[in-house]
């Protein structure tokens, strides 16, 4: 494949940081645009530089359009697996956005459709490939906290005077349950999380979960305050901590919410004190070992440098024949870590996964 054209379906508030690097790489080009608000559509359509007859309400008609060879599903939760199956039999390769599915029944559906169509089903995460989460995993891989054995990531959500605005009815959805697939911070953004603590530890075999609910008026339950636990192979183990503070102001230019990382190790311990905002005034990457702190600030830092490396990385596998990162295989297994969360927080117990 020499050159990779694209098909958006939908184009909300995310699609801004999904089309950055299509934009700007020299093999790739946005040729089509979909989502049932219409004039919502057109205006990303006309930016993006789209012919006006490119551009659609159904993802039916932009799936008819031949030139398109990769689609980039940007929808509510409970649309991923029917607009993918789609995809798929149409012939065109899959970015997905995370949650790949609501189910593994929905997922297992994707990955087989993908494969019966000899298409690429990618499942897009962009936190995997956020400059400092990738200079600590290098260090971590290079030896320098020796074997890690704990994980603890908190995720703080708070306002902001600085965040960017997104429209009611995209954050209405994310608190139904039928077509979220769950809350708003747990689930939804936490899936950001589980992604996170598996391409540092791996699947967990066993997990514990505690969901609260805050009311937030208007019939909208937030899934906070929340503290999941994991017992990884190895005799290692982890955290994930959501936290709702409403009177925590944040510097963000995206999402009002900021993410730390601590890996401790039998050697040393990093520390990641950034994800979507910044919350400390504190070099984006901490290490400790042999009674040395090093510090880490030669990187990027912003949020959205995690979307255009993750854009990159899925080009390069498609015009290359490498595998993306996240395979649909890979997706599934995150999603079913995600699930056992949930299903321990109804049911009360640890839940099993291995």
């Amino acid at each position: 494949m020499d050159r990779l054209r694209v098909g958006f379906i939908g184009t909300g508030r995310i699609s801004d940081l999904h089309a950055l690097e299509y934009l700007a790489h020299e093999r790739t080009e946005i040729v089509a645009v979909c989502d049932a608000n219409l004039p919502l559509a057109r205006e990303r359509g006309a930016r993006w530089g789209v012919r006006p007859d490119r551009i659609f309400a159904q993802y039916e008609d932009l799936l008819a359009v031949e030139e398109v060879d990769l689609v980039e599903i940007l929808l509510p939760h409970h649309l991923h697996r029917d607009a993918t199956v789609a995809a798929a039999r149409a012939g065109k390769h899959i970015s997905c956005q995370k949650p790949m599915a609501l189910n593994l029944a929905e997922a297992d559906e994707m990955v087989a459709a993908a494969a019966a169509a000899g298409v690429v089903l990618k499942v897009f995460e962009n936190f995997l490939f956020y400059p400092p989460v990738q200079r600590a995993k290098a260090l971590i891989e290079a030896g320098e906290i020796g074997e890690p054995r704990t994980i603890r990531i908190k995720s703080n959500a708070g306002v902001s005077e600085t965040q960017w605005e997104v429209p009611d009815y995209a954050l209405a959805w994310r608190f139904d349950p039928e077509r979220c697939g769950g809350g708003p911070l747990v689930w939804d953004d936490g899936l950001h999380k589980f992604a996170l603590a598996w391409h540092f530890f791996g699947l967990a075999e066993e997990t514990h979960a505690w969901i609260g609910e805050t009311d937030l008026g208007g019939g909208a339950i937030l899934d906070a305050p929340a503290i999941v636990s994991w017992k990884f192979p190895g005799n290692r183990y982890g955290s994930f901590e959501v936290v709702w503070s409403p009177e925590l102001q944040l510097e963000t230019q995206q999402y009002a919410q900021d993410d730390r990382i601590e890996i401790t190790g039998t050697r040393g311990v990093i520390w990641i004190t950034r994800g979507h905002a910044k919350m400390m005034d504190l070099p984006p990457v901490i290490l400790h070992r042999d009674r040395q702190t090093l510090t880490f600030s030669d990187m990027p830092v912003a949020w959205s440098e995690s979307f255009v490396r993750s854009t990159r990385q899925g080009i390069e596998a498609l015009l290359t024949g490498e595998a993306p990162v996240l395979t649909g295989e890979q997706g599934r297994e995150i999603l079913r870590f995600a699930l056992a969360a949930q299903e321990s927080a109804r049911a009360g117990r640890a839940i099993r996964l291995a």
